[in-house]
């Protein structure tokens, strides 16, 4: 997969106002920690994430998908009649129907010719918003658009923790499924991708590869199970080792086209799950750790917003600049791998 014309040319971001540390939520457990004889700080030991950020309560995921367009439109100074497309990528989303790309729509005032549509694939969303708004771009049938997530976790976090706290037969072992609930976090971004014709001084999609390993579609499962209460099962580390099974090999497959090994590249953004999961996958990989940019100890795993709202901040920060490649990895429950090749 190869693009000549695609510019990212402006990422916004929006950060909730709450800030929710994992010392707090042990707080909330105490009674459970203290049954089981677990000790404080294991939540952020174990995870690397010190604090992750939540919404108002009843934040709809288009409402914060429409925070981070609308930066977008400010930065760039951009007319919401020119937007040609609106992809909304999130894994959470405002209902089954209508697709929360309308209501996004809607708030952000987009022209009436504007394309929409949702696209989900879990933590992978943002990323594969990405490569269908560049093949668009790149075949001509539009000149620009928009990729947009808002991620929600305020349900899973308090569905998670008060679960824990009503069964008393949890053990140890049992209480596992539920960790990697307890590192998820709330936050949007969005990019406002075009056709690079003119060639501006910004970052453009050159490259990029994938791979599927559905095989292990049920290490990470989460649903609403009963009423409004959304919990998920996930078996942290088996899907640790097949996610970074997977991207491995998609990793081989990104690297072998000329000018992308590991040598030439100058920073990565990853989808971010905790410090254990970005140690092995860049040991596996055989990367430089340092050169890996993370969000993760303060914003902590925001599904589909991780990879790109990592790479905005970063930009913002001057850690990715003009003459520079960078290469955005990410893996998403199912299992699923996506890598892209960015250039400046």
């Amino acid at each position: 997969m190869h693009y000549s014309k695609v510019c990212l040319h402006t990422f916004g971001y929006e950060l909730p106002p709450h800030i929710l540390s994992s010392d707090m939520i042990e707080e909330r457990l105490a009674p459970l920690y203290d049954r089981l004889k677990l000790p404080a700080g294991r939540l952020e030991l174990m995870s690397g994430i010190r604090e992750r950020r939540l919404w108002e309560r009843g934040t709809r995921p288009s409402q914060g998908a429409a925070l981070a367009g609308k930066n977008v439109l400010k930065k760039a100074e951009l007319d919401p009649d020119t937007i040609e497309c609106l992809i909304f990528s999130s894994v959470s989303r405002d209902m089954m129907e209508p697709a929360t790309a309308s209501f996004v729509h809607n708030q952000l005032g987009l022209s009436e010719d504007c394309l929409l549509y949702d696209l989900s694939n879990a933590c992978l969303g943002f990323l594969d918003g990405m490569v269908m708004l560049a093949n668009m771009i790149e075949l001509g049938q539009v000149q620009n658009g928009l990729v947009v997530a808002g991620e929600t976790a305020e349900e899973l976090v308090e569905s998670t923790i008060q679960a824990l706290l009503d069964d008393e037969s949890l053990t140890r072992k049992k209480i596992k499924p539920a960790f990697a609930s307890l590192t998820i976090g709330s936050g949007s971004v969005a990019l406002y991708m075009c056709n690079d014709s003119s060639r501006m001084n910004k970052p453009r999609l050159v490259h990029g590869a994938w791979k599927a390993n559905t095989r292990h579609s049920d290490l990470c499962q989460g649903a609403q199970s009963s009423g409004e209460t959304t919990l998920m099962n996930t078996n942290s580390e088996e899907l640790l080792i097949r996610g970074v099974e997977t991207a491995h090999s998609t990793w081989k497959k990104f690297a072998t086209t000329p000018g992308w090994s590991t040598e030439d590249i100058d920073r990565f953004f990853c989808h971010q799950v905790g410090t254990a999961h970005a140690r092995l996958l860049f040991d596996t990989l055989g990367l430089e750790l340092e050169k890996n940019f993370e969000t993760l100890q303060i914003l902590g795993n925001i599904g589909s917003v991780s990879a790109p709202i990592t790479m905005a901040m970063a930009i913002e920060q001057d850690c990715f600049c003009p003459g520079e490649k960078a290469a955005m990895l990410g893996i998403g429950s199912g299992i699923n791998c996506l890598m892209l090749g960015v250039e400046w």
